[in-house]
């Protein structure tokens, strides 16, 4: 079995135009194929050499903005307390859109009820000034108290490693507005539904955090239509366009909500549809100029991508940058929602439904679990799949895993326990992707 499943995920070496992204060391064990790399951030440096010369004046206005951004947000916090007065403790954390008390399926007698209106106060109260939501927090419990933390702890604490792809600068001040974990995109969602319920004076305070809200998607936007994990910035991969959870896809979603202006979404004002609906275009075209072309064909998305480059960035220690199919697979969700499709829109999604087709395994199963003394492990299994990898490697578009020690490996089975059990290496919602596509091909596609 083990040469069998050598010769499915067998990587090629890697060109030298992504040495930034994966870096073989001398002497790796056999298993190992290469190193993981940490993703720049966005720095005037950067800019100054990668940004194309006629857009340079909008990328270093960007980045003034949110540094300036960050001093007004932590400026606005410390200024709560009085002199000499303790700050509260952090948030507990929760799961937020996840189930801690800020669903979006309720019945439409929800949202005009108390409880939805308490969760609406308490997601208004931790608002942060730049306009934006931290993750993982739960909205059930008490309204935010002067001077204490917009966001919870955040930090994962699980097998830190030494220089750690997700330390923080500061671990006090750590996602505390992001699109992670579908964060400010469900708060502004749920604060739309519940102002519906609640006309006049009484609603006009969901009203204004979600205007404000979607202030802060514009802000956050870069000036080529990508949306970073975390405005204002906060370095690292936090800083790349980011199709991991749906960012940049929900963002546009969410402006384009505003930018239509139906239902719970009227209140919005003219000039600010206005606004949302370009946001849109733009963030639309992003999608479209990101997807990887191998080869001179189109393939799928990566997780994350340099927001000057476009070339596929590292997240966390464990996720190289590479082809995702999971998130390209929700990627081509959003795109085909999109009415009277462009030419070049549908050759997109085409071509990147050919490619999920084309990589589909067949044969194995990933099974086990943190019961199974050998935990999760791939397995052949007659007639099992489709399945498919989280991640495909560049060029060779063959399945790669990381691990937590920044190594890079061709075979889920080499990775340790702790990943291999706490990570989903494998999934097939892509063939719900693949199989919506049946339908909108027959009045869509080109082929």
């Amino acid at each position: 079995m083990r040469n069998h499943l050598r010769s499915l995920l067998l990587l090629p070496l890697f060109p030298l135009s992504l040495a930034f992204v994966l870096a073989a060391p001398p002497q790796l064990h056999a298993k190992v194929i290469g190193m993981n790399v940490v993703a720049p951030s966005l720095t005037v440096e950067r800019i100054q050499k990668l940004a194309p010369k006629k857009d340079r004046a909008a990328w270093l206005a960007y980045l003034k903005r949110s540094e300036e951004q960050m001093k007004v947000d932590r400026a606005t916090l410390a200024a709560e307390l009085k002199p000499g007065e303790g700050a509260p403790p952090q948030p507990a954390e929760g799961r937020g859109g996840f189930g801690a008390g800020m669903s979006l399926r309720h019945d439409d007698a929800y949202w005009a009820t108390a409880p939805a209106r308490h969760i609406a106060d308490v997601i208004v109260s931790f608002q942060t000034p730049a306009g934006g939501w931290s993750k993982n927090m739960g909205f059930s419990g008490a309204l935010r108290l002067p001077g204490q933390p917009y966001a919870a702890n955040n930090l994962n604490v699980v097998n830190k490693q030494p220089n750690d792809f997700d330390t923080p600068r500061d671990p006090q001040w750590n996602y505390v507005s992001t699109l992670d974990n579908d964060a400010t995109n469900t708060e502004l969602h749920f604060l739309a539904k519940v102002q519906a319920l609640t006309p006049g004076k009484d609603g006009d305070a969901y009203r204004a955090s979600f205007i404000k809200g979607i202030h802060y998607l514009l802000t956050a936007q870069f000036p080529n239509g990508g949306f970073p994990q975390v405005y204002p910035l906060e370095g690292g991969y936090h800083d790349a366009i980011t199709f991991n959870d749906n960012a940049v896809s929900e963002s546009a979603e969410t402006l384009g909500d505003a930018a239509e202006g139906n239902g719970e979404y009227s209140f919005v004002p003219a000039d600010l549809r206005k606004q949302a609906a370009a946001a849109v275009d733009r963030a639309l075209q992003c999608i479209l100029v990101s997807q990887t072309v191998i080869d001179g064909n189109k393939t799928i998305w990566p997780q994350q991508e340099d927001a000057l480059t476009l070339a596929p960035v590292s997240a966390r220690n464990y996720e190289p940058g590479a082809l995702a199919a999971s998130e390209s697979a929700d990627l081509l969700d959003y795109l085909m929602t999109i009415q009277n499709p462009s030419k070049e829109l549908v050759a997109s999604i085409d071509a990147g439904i050919a490619w999920l087709k084309s990589h589909a395994i067949y044969g194995f199963e990933y099974t086990g679990g943190r019961g199974d003394p050998a935990g999760r492990t791939l397995k052949p299994k007659e007639g099992a799949g489709p399945i498919w990898s989280r991640y495909y490697s560049i060029p060779a578009q063959k399945p790669i895993f990381g691990d937590r020690d920044e190594t890079l490996h061709d075979d889920v089975n080499d990775l340790s326990l702790e990943r291999r059990n706490g990570y989903a290496w494998y999934s097939n919602g892509e063939q719900k992707t693949i199989d919506d596509y049946a339908a909108w091909a027959k009045t869509n596609s080109a082929k």
